[in-house]
Parts: C-alpha cells; sequence; structure tokens
C-alpha cells in the first residue's frame, strides 16, 4: 500500500458510524470541522486555516475548516463539507472522506464532529475573506515534535492545553496553534503515523477516540 493507503486503513478503524444517532442527547447545538490530509512530496500534510480577524469569535485563531449545524444539512458530514466549500473554496467533490471521530463538546458547549479527509495535492484555496485570512498546510508529523510545542496546566476538552508554535517557510508568517485544534491535530497524526509524541499529552494514546467518548459522557452528565 501507499501512503495514502496506509493512512486510510489506519484511520478507518477510528470511524464512529452511527453510534452518536444511538445516544440521548440534550438539545445542545451542533458543529463539525473538516481535518483535511494530503499528501504532498512523499509525506503527509495537514491544512489549516487562519479565522478573520474581523470575526467575533475566535477572531485571528488557527482552526479547521467547519463551522455550526445548519437546518438544511443532511449529516454531520455534510456540514464538514458545507463549511469548508463556503470558507476556503474547497469543492465538496474533490474530497474523500476517510472517516468521522467521536464529537467532542467544547467549552461553550457546542458538540462538535471531527471528520477527516483526503483533498488532492494540487488544491488551491479561495478564502472568503470574511471568515478567513489566511489557509496553510504543514506536516502533521509537526505535532508530535516537542521542539514547538508548550503545555499548559489549564484544563480543556482533553486535559492540559496544548500550543504549537509554527513558522510557515513560505510567507514566514507564525502561527500559534493551540487548544481543541492542537488536541485534534496530536490525534490524527499519532493515529496515523503510530508514533508517540516526544511530550505528554495527558489523554489516551493508545486509542484517543476513546477518550472522545469518555469526554463527551462526563460533559452530558453535567448538562
Amino acid at each position: 500500500m501507499d501512503l495514502k493507503e496506509k493512512t486510510i486503513a489506519a484511520l478507518k478503524k477510528y470511524d464512529s458510524g452511527d453510534e452518536l444517532s444511538q445516544l440521548t442527547l440534550p438539545a445542545i447545538p451542533k458543529a463539525s470541522v473538516l481535518i483535511p490530509l494530503l499528501v504532498r512530496d512523499g509525506q503527509l500534510r495537514l491544512l489549516l486555516t487562519v479565522r478573520s480577524i474581523h470575526l467575533k469569535q475566535h477572531a485571528g485563531e488557527v482552526c479547521f475548516p467547519g463551522g455550526k449545524s445548519e437546518s438544511g444539512d443532511r449529516d454531520e458530514i455534510h456540514t464538514a463539507l458545507r463549511e469548508a466549500e463556503e470558507e476556503i473554496g474547497l469543492p465538496p467533490n474533490k474530497v474523500e472522506v476517510i472517516c468521522k471521530f467521536f464529537p467532542v463538546i467544547n467549552k461553550t458547549g457546542l458538540l462538535i464532529t471531527p471528520v477527516v479527509a483526503f483533498i488532492e495535492e494540487s488544491f488551491k484555496a479561495s478564502p472568503n475573506t470574511d471568515e478567513v485570512s489566511e489557509v496553510f498546510t504543514l506536516p502533521l508529523e509537526f505535532f508530535t515534535k516537542a521542539a514547538d510545542h508548550s503545555g499548559y496546566p489549564v484544563p480543556s476538552v482533553f486535559g492540559p492545553t496544548h500550543s504549537f508554535m509554527y513558522t510557515d517557510p513560505s510567507t514566514g508568517n507564525i502561527h500559534q496553534i493551540w487548544g481543541l485544534t492542537a488536541a485534534l491535530a496530536i490525534s490524527v497524526a499519532v493515529l496515523t503515523l503510530g508514533k508517540k509524541p516526544e511530550f505528554e499529552v495527558g489523554f489516551n494514546l493508545e486509542n484517543p477516540v476513546s477518550g472522545f467518548k469518555n469526554i463527551m459522557n462526563r460533559k452530558l452528565s453535567k448538562l
């Protein structure tokens, strides 16, 4: 198998399928994020966006394409693909969905489903400047290295808060990747590359997705 095939095989094991539909959930707002992977020069890379500084929430932060579910969305995957097309001009028919992870509840009470997918290496983003100021990619392996990582004993969805500082060699721009975005990136890197990070993560490395379930159950018990 080539790198893409190996990655798909590794991640499909963690697809949540219809598990969520079998749960009784309170009426809480839902959202999805797309975690876009691509292969470039024999290396797995991850695509991220920088939110516009004009947005009311999380302005200027690095995140995955995504947003809240709308009434016309068929499911969590549809939400992720629609939002990615709106934000960065990514055509849904150019996205190969691999799996969706079990959702997590963020600190504001939003139920977020991560959808992992492959996009074409040749994809050129067309950011909606009302929402996105920049789009960049970086090596997935970056999220297993200690050199640009910091951990803080501040509670987050996954325990301690993780933060990375990444300098984009093509622009010289420095990006901070932290919080839920960093935790999801670490999880995808561990599951895909089979590498233990050079730092303590504070959640189950053998199966991070099982940790998603435990975290959500704890959150739901407090609602």
